[in-house]
């Protein structure tokens, strides 16, 4: 015999290998359930067999006017159900769907248009004060299409006809098609530009499929989940939600705005299941005013991300009927890669207790085939001792295929055969991963990642700024907002923080702006190095 016999006349073909996609859980569901509700917009219902003829009459709307395999379709929209069927109808085409950022500012869009190639642009009008002059700036004239919501008609019309009018010259049973490779691109995601300009995140079929699955298991979607929009569907793709809710079968309540009142008024109208959100979209909820808080009729399941709530967060939501669940993840890993799973011993510890175990990372998720705490260098685990400080890794097949156009950037990200999260965390005794810093001073603000290089760039232009450095502040609404320390030239007429914001704002997006400016020297290091764990320390006790 010449191979093994459980390879021998074995072989992969149609009838047994089928490439993995998202695409054809929307295919089921819409089979098995046609007039299931599937999407929630306002007083605008329509079931899975709707939903699936509008996301094929968006492919042929896109394949009619040529676009195909590798190319990319942009879409700047809030929650609504053009970006959600956005997520189905581009990959059905071959291309690849980048889901713009709505906080960035125009030259970030500017840049991430040029970088991605954009053939088609489909904006929601209330974003063209950005839009526009995003488009006057870059070298990528995409064809615009607009998305006319009627529950929101500010902002200009900029493209060449309305998002209905586009998809309704498309063949609702459009046959579209279905991955070569389960390898293909599905979608570009842009990081916030944590090292200078954003990175474009590769995610493939393959990934997006499990990804899905994944949040199934983690979060418990079923057939009867009434998910509210919460979550921005362009961050990570809605952290694969935008598939998982879909492969479950559930119902998609969109929302155009996170607001309090508008979160709990559709929890009831809707009878909301789960949710999904940044720390402050709870410190919202909690803090809402008495008229607009309404409790839940039945227990509402919460995934959170980014810096672990504070207890008496948890504890609040708690107490009005929400379960919070604690989830760590990157853009690079299709949003969450591990979840605190709860444990049954839990249950005897106070509420305190129980907080202290919820804001750690955890564990992989269901679908990630390993995580570790190590030595970037060597890649030695570190003793699970719960003090010992190493490098967050991850490895599976919800891991990016790369970054787009930066091999260097790839190479190093997978250095060893892992991906480098960049974060810093130990592992406790019960194998549980707790994030203690962050590499690279990455300031956590609302979800959103900010880059205090990006920032201090901006300072150091200012025409009376010497020295800038800019460190992460606790804050209790964002979680973290930067907090900017800064030295003026000499002889430098003497500014205040009112003007150095403002200036900030007139040179970046609104949220990366520092809500604090400290005047004063900067401490050093013997070579020159300015010592930012010192700032962080006194920014946290401002």
């Amino acid at each position: 015999m010449t191979g093994h016999p459980y390879d021998t006349d074995l072989e992969r073909g149609p009838a047994n290998h089928v490439p993995l996609t998202p695409l054809t859980q929307l295919q089921r569901v819409a089979s098995t359930w046609p007039d299931k509700l599937a999407v929630v917009h306002g007083a605008r219902r329509y079931d899975y067999g709707e939903f699936y003829a509008r996301c094929r009459r968006l492919a042929s709307a896109l394949a009619a006017r040529g676009i195909g395999k590798g190319d990319t379709v942009s879409v700047m929209a809030p929650n609504v159900p053009a970006l959600l069927e956005a997520h189905f109808g581009v990959p059905m085409t071959g291309a690849v769907l980048n889901a713009l950022n709505t906080r960035l500012d125009a030259r970030a869009i500017a840049f991430t248009l040029a970088h991605a190639g954009s053939k088609i642009l489909i904006a929601d009008r209330c974003f063209s004060a950005v839009v526009k002059p995003a488009l006057a700036e870059t070298a990528a004239k995409p064809l615009v299409i607009d998305i006319d919501d009627p529950l929101d008609s500010s902002g200009e019309l900029l493209g060449a006809c309305d998002y209905e009018s586009f998809i309704a010259s498309g063949d609702p049973e459009f046959a579209w098609r279905m991955p070569d490779d389960e390898w293909d691109a599905i979608a570009l995601n842009y990081t916030s530009g944590t090292t200078g300009n954003p990175k474009g995140v590769v995610f493939h079929h393959r990934g997006a499929a499990l990804n899905a699955i994944g949040q199934i298991l983690a979060f418990q979607l079923r057939a009867d989940t009434s998910y509210l929009w919460t979550l921005p569907m362009f961050h990570c793709n809605g952290w694969c939600y935008t598939w998982a809710v879909t492969a479950a079968g559930g119902t998609h309540v969109c929302l155009r705005r996170v607001e309090p009142k508008a979160i709990f008024d559709s929890i009831l109208a809707n009878r909301v299941t789960h949710l999904c959100g940044a720390p402050i979209v709870l410190n919202m909820l909690v803090h809402a005013p008495d008229a607009d808080r309404k409790a839940p009729a039945q227990t509402v399941q919460v995934a959170t991300g980014g810096a672990a709530p504070p207890s008496a967060v948890i504890e609040a939501m708690e107490r009005m009927g929400f379960r919070v669940h604690h989830l760590y993840g990157l853009t690079e890993t299709y949003g969450p890669a591990a979840l605190c799973a709860w444990q049954d011993e839990w249950d005897t510890l106070d509420k305190a207790g129980q907080a202290a175990m919820v804001a750690r990372q955890g564990v992989a998720y269901p679908t990630l085939d390993a995580l570790m705490v190590a030595d970037p260098d060597s890649l030695a685990p570190v003793p699970a001792d719960g003090t010992t400080i190493g490098e967050l890794m991850v490895r599976g097949n919800t891991v990016m295929k790369g970054y787009l156009k930066n091999p260097t950037a790839t190479a190093a990200a997978f250095a060893g055969g892992w991906f480098h999260t960049g974060d810093l965390a130990v592992r406790h005794p019960d194998g549980y991963v707790e994030i203690k810093d962050r590499s690279k001073d990455i300031i956590i603000s609302g979800g959103e990642n900010i880059s205090s290089l990006e920032v201090e760039e901006v300072l150091y232009r200012h025409p009376e700024i010497m020295e800038a450095a800019v460190v992460a502040r606790p804050d209790p609404k964002w979680g973290e907002s930067p907090c900017a320390f800064v030295t003026l030239k000499p002889g430098a007429k003497k500014t205040d923080p009112d003007g150095v914001i403002a200036y900030c704002r007139a040179h970046m997006a609104h949220y990366k702006i520092p809500r604090t400016v400290i005047f004063g020297p900067l401490p050093k290091t013997s070579t020159g190095k300015i010592q930012k764990f010192v700032l962080r320390e006194r920014a946290a006790k401002l």
